[in-house]
């Protein structure tokens, strides 16, 4: 049981990185200020509690159908 839970703990961990590393590529694009602005500012702007919620939310939504597509699949 423990191992399941530590599997889907890192699991959804690293979806969540993704996210987050997403949005930081994303605010030194074009359109983004990230490149005016600096790192700090980059940082601060993507960290806010919608982000976080969105991240989780996406997060286990994706564990849930990569686990169900793992236990269909041989």
């Amino acid at each position: 049981m423990k191992e399941r839970i530590y599997r889907a703990v890192i699991e959804v961990s690293f979806i969540v990185f993704l996210f987050y590393a997403n949005l930081l590529m994303g605010e030194y694009e074009h359109s983004g200020m990230g490149r005016t602005r600096g790192l700090v500012w980059a940082v601060s702007d993507i960290l806010t509690a919608t982000n976080l919620v969105m991240a989780i939310s996406a997060a286990i939504v994706g564990y849930v159908v990569f686990e169900f597509l793992r236990k269909k699949l041989p």
